[in-house]
């Protein structure tokens, strides 16, 4: 379980590190109200898994360490909205396809309602 652990936080700590710096190139080249940086690391980070996921079950990789490193960690961190999204899929090839719909709705409407209520606790 440590070993776990010490993949997760290594590849998430890096994905952190590029998401930041994602975060900090695009606001300095890109001025616009659009969020930008977000849309990028989240686009990106969904592109990144799916080839992760793509090449690892295409090789036949079964190294957990790698998939711990690579799509819990480092996605991960550098975005959760890939592995969000990759749930979605899932949920569709498997013929999920109401509750694929319904997480994705529950996700978006009840996860910007708890930001805003998280705002209005601490007014």
């Amino acid at each position: 379980m440590f070993k776990a652990l010490l993949f997760v936080g290594l590849g998430g700590g890096i994905g952190s590190c590029f998401r930041y710096l994602t975060s900090v190139v695009t606001h300095k080249y890109i001025l616009s109200a659009f969020p930008w940086a977000t849309f990028l690391v989240n686009v990106i980070g969904c592109l990144l898994i799916g080839v992760l996921i793509g090449f690892f079950t295409k090789q036949q990789v079964e190294n957990s360490e790698l998939k711990l490193l690579f799509v819990t960690g480092f996605c991960g961190g550098f975005t959760t909205f890939s592995a969000f999204a990759l749930e979605n899929i899932k949920l569709f090839q498997s013929g999920n396809t109401f509750i694929a719909l319904l997480y994705i709705a529950l996700s978006v409407i009840l996860g910007i309602f708890a930001v805003w209520s998280g705002m209005l606790l601490v007014k």
